[in-house]
């Protein structure tokens, strides 16, 4: 596996874990009794919910993408037997 692969695959599944979280952001924002469409940046709207809405979005997309990427890197060096380019591992020794 090369470094296109890895952009790929890092790339891809950032992307697509952005796509979910925010389909799950927009669900528990609607569950909760809030507007769906809301834009946080239109000043028509409360500061409060704006403020919550973007925290939520970002904790959310900020997790989904970390945790997406892990996996990502952990399946890369599975199969290439080593982290991917850029990636510096916790042990040194234990690279290929």
């Amino acid at each position: 596996m090369g470094s296109l692969m890895w952009k790929i695959l890092g790339t891809g599944s950032a992307v697509v874990a952005g796509i979910v979280a925010n389909k799950i952001i927009t669900a528990i924002w609607t569950k909760a009794g809030r507007d769906a469409e809301l834009d946080p940046r239109n000043p028509e709207y409360p500061i409060g919910e704006a403020v919550a809405y973007a925290a939520l979005a970002g904790l959310g997309m900020g997790l989904a993408r970390t945790m997406a990427t892990r996996k990502a890197a952990q399946f890369y060096q599975r199969s290439a037997g080593h982290l991917p380019e850029g990636m510096k591992s916790q042990y040194p020794d234990n690279e290929a």
